[in-house]
């Protein structure tokens, strides 16, 4: 498995702590974030990792920001891409059942990191169930057409 992890300036800290415990897990991590001291705007870098993702570059992504909301709507226009904000790991683990999420957002001032990596071990654990979800991953695709 190989993800793609971005991140804004609210989220600089907490994208390296997932990226390190990613690393820990064995899991090949593309960091596509900024650093210390550097600014960009969430909509960009939604768009990089999920332009990675749809590409194949990588093969999930996971992007961060203040709440998790701005980089999942933003992830979300770009065709390909079904991305969920979560702030617990029921909800991940869901959505990748149900409806093969590729990237998953969070907030870095709403889940601290302890509860980052339960979200992410939910998520990345989770395989999509395919048969009647199937049928709705399809009438979801059609929407961006």
């Amino acid at each position: 498995m190989r993800i793609g992890i971005g991140n804004d300036h609210a989220a600089i800290e907490l994208k390296y702590e997932i990226l390190d415990y990613l690393i820990e897990k064995g899991i090949e991590v593309v960091d596509y974030g900024i650093g210390e001291d550097e600014k960009i705007d969430y909509p960009l870098i939604s768009e990089t990792v999920s332009n990675a993702v749809v590409s194949k570059e990588v093969d999930y992504g996971i992007v961060i920001c203040g709440t998790g909301v701005g980089v999942s709507i933003s992830a979300n226009k770009i065709k390909g891409i079904r991305a969920c904000v979560c702030s617990e790991p029921y909800s991940a683990k869901l959505s990748k059942e149900h409806n093969d999420t590729n990237v998953l957002c969070f907030g870095s001032r709403v889940v601290g990191s302890e509860l980052a990596k339960m979200i992410v071990d939910a998520w990345i654990n989770a395989e999509f169930l395919g048969e009647r979800h199937l049928r709705r991953v399809e009438l979801i695709k059609k929407l961006e057409k």
